[in-house]
């Protein structure tokens, strides 16, 4: 049985990209859904087209809440990149 007194091992791992917080899909669905818009949140993660539609719809609400989930799920989601 080894020891829990012997030398630590001090790693720490950046996942890159940031990995999909549940929390924060769950978050956006919500607010999406008290903006009026339902949210499948298995397609919003496998399906670029899809994510990329939703988060369009939810930058342009007035709600303020709803954009900065917007932002947090942005470098998240497997989005469809657009032509600039």
């Amino acid at each position: 049985m080894e020891s829990i007194s012997g030398p630590r091992m001090n790693a720490i791992t950046t996942p890159n990209p940031p990995s999909l917080q549940l929390v924060d899909i769950i978050d956006f669905k919500w607010l999406m859904s008290a903006a009026g818009y339902h949210v499948h949140v298995e397609r919003l993660q496998s399906d670029p087209e899809y994510a990329e539609r939703c988060l369009l719809h939810a930058e342009q609400a007035p709600d303020q809440a709803l954009r900065a989930a917007v932002t947090r799920l942005r470098a998240m989601l497997p989005v469809r990149q657009t032509a600039g």
